[in-house]
């Protein structure tokens, strides 16, 4: 009985991880407006997917949408519209580029000028297209964390990309407030359509990557192209916008067009890679529009108890939870999103204690700032003293309940998710020649008090 019970057990534990999610995005970056040869190569990629029984992500941009209007090209907004559409920005690489005026604001002024700028597209997207649009995604590398408060207005809930700004095991996460498929490092693969000889050891690639998102009980691969490198050789905002340069419409250069058999290439490679993806039992393709249904609510009560031991030793996500998350449960306060400070505080105090009046007053202060602004204070006032929101935190964990309290220090350790290298984060083509933006990647850091990995249902 013992060993038919053992091979009862190993045969469901097989079955299970035979079954576990793996889940797949085809999205497509629709932006080329300048190249007439594009909308042609969007219509090929839509109807041929379609044929195949695949719906994928097309991202468009604004200018794209009006473009596909004024030229009467009906037949590619009627065959993206029978995909997901999602957003790509109102005019991609117009100078300025999002990164570059959003790095000089006060971030809550970046949330008001990204609405400024980018929200006229998406409502032409979506006049156009006949539904709000699933996601948004920066052009190139622009990004910047403005977008997330305004997206979340707008009523768009998944910010899907690739850059490594910031990231979280290569897998989805929440980040202010939006679910991110973005720098997915070893789940993210192209088949290369210049060179399909290599097609079976990319098929190789896939299948080694659906092994092991099995084994660690599922996740999300990704696959990412634009219609243009189908129809041409360049990009054409490197031929019009290079180094930020201003190209007025009058005088817009087409790219290099591929010529007829190369094109061929390229559009069987990704069919027949596709086809290998279908191929692949409980392989689920999904569009961006289905990705929040997929994934646990991210607004959960985490424990106190827990939030005070992990905030004691350093201030981190702990399983589900954003900082955010455990700091809200130390306080008292309902489970909700807030968004994370728009500044480092400095904690300014006489000595090395708070008497117990003074930080419960402190923490009153916490509460009605963070009702009040719906965002994390960065500084946390105790009468005419001060924490920082990180020395506030640390304190609150520690805090026995005697009349006078501890001040103790505190170390965002989340903040470790974040990348430090501007250059190599910010080194797209379209950006002014040396562009770097450490003051995002600061805002990133404050922001990532409401990281935390999003978890398949």
């Amino acid at each position: 009985m013992t060993r038919l019970l053992a091979a009862v057990l190993l045969t469901s534990i097989a079955l299970f991880a035979q079954t576990r999610p793996v889940y797949y995005l085809l999205w497509f970056d629709t932006e080329d407006y300048i190249d007439p040869a594009s909308d042609d190569a969007a219509l090929r990629l839509a109807t041929t997917l379609e044929k195949m029984g695949l719906r994928a992500t097309f991202k468009v941009v604004g200018e794209k949408a009006r473009g596909l209007e004024k030229r009467n090209r009906l037949d590619v907004i009627k065959a993206l519209s029978r995909h997901d559409i999602g957003y790509h920005t109102n005019y991609h690489s117009i100078p300025p580029a999002p990164a570059a005026y959003q790095r000089i604001l006060h971030p809550l002024e970046a949330v008001e000028e990204f609405s400024r700028r980018e929200e006229p597209g998406l409502r032409d997207v979506q006049r156009i297209f006949g539904i709000l649009p699933s996601c948004y995604g920066q052009p190139g590398d622009s990004w910047g964390p403005a977008a997330n408060v305004a997206l979340r207005r707008w009523g768009v809930p998944v910010y899907m990309d690739d850059g490594g700004q910031v990231g979280l095991n290569g897998q989805p996460f929440w980040l202010g407030g939006m679910l991110y498929v973005f720098n997915l490092k070893g789940y993210t693969l192209r088949p290369d359509i210049n060179h399909p000889e290599t097609l079976q050891a990319t098929n190789k690639k896939f299948d080694d990557m659906v092994a092991s998102l099995r084994a660690k009980g599922g996740g999300v691969i990704q696959t990412y192209f634009h219609p243009t490198e189908f129809s041409s050789t360049e990009f054409w905002d490197a031929v019009n916008f290079l180094g930020g340069n201003y190209t007025p419409p009058g005088d817009y250069k087409m790219p290099r067009r591929r010529s007829p058999e190369p094109a061929e290439n390229a559009y069987k490679t990704l069919f027949e890679f596709v086809r290998h993806i279908q191929s692949i039992p409980d392989v689920q393709i999904v569009t961006a529009r289905e990705l929040p249904l997929l994934f646990e609510n991210p607004v959960q009560r985490p424990s106190a108890s827990d939030a005070r031991r992990q905030f004691q030793s350093s201030i981190d996500m702990q399983g589900p939870y954003s900082a955010a998350d455990q700091l809200l449960a130390l306080l008292g306060m309902e489970p909700q999103y807030v968004d994370g400070p728009v500044a480092r505080g400095q904690t300014v105090v006489l000595g090395e204690t708070l008497s117990r009046i003074l930080f419960d007053r402190a923490k009153l202060d916490a509460v009605g700032y963070i009702e009040t602004h719906r965002r994390l204070p960065h500084t946390v006032w105790a009468g005419s003293q001060r924490l920082s929101l990180p020395d506030f935190a640390a304190t609150l964990a520690g805090d026995d309940g005697g009349p006078v309290v501890q001040i103790r220090k505190g170390v965002t350790a989340f903040e470790r998710y974040v990348a430090a290298d501007t250059d190599k984060n910010y080194g797209w083509v379209i950006h002014p020649k040396g562009f770097a933006a450490p003051e995002l990647l600061e805002q990133a850091r404050l922001q990532a008090w409401t990281l935390k990995p999003a978890r398949l249902r």
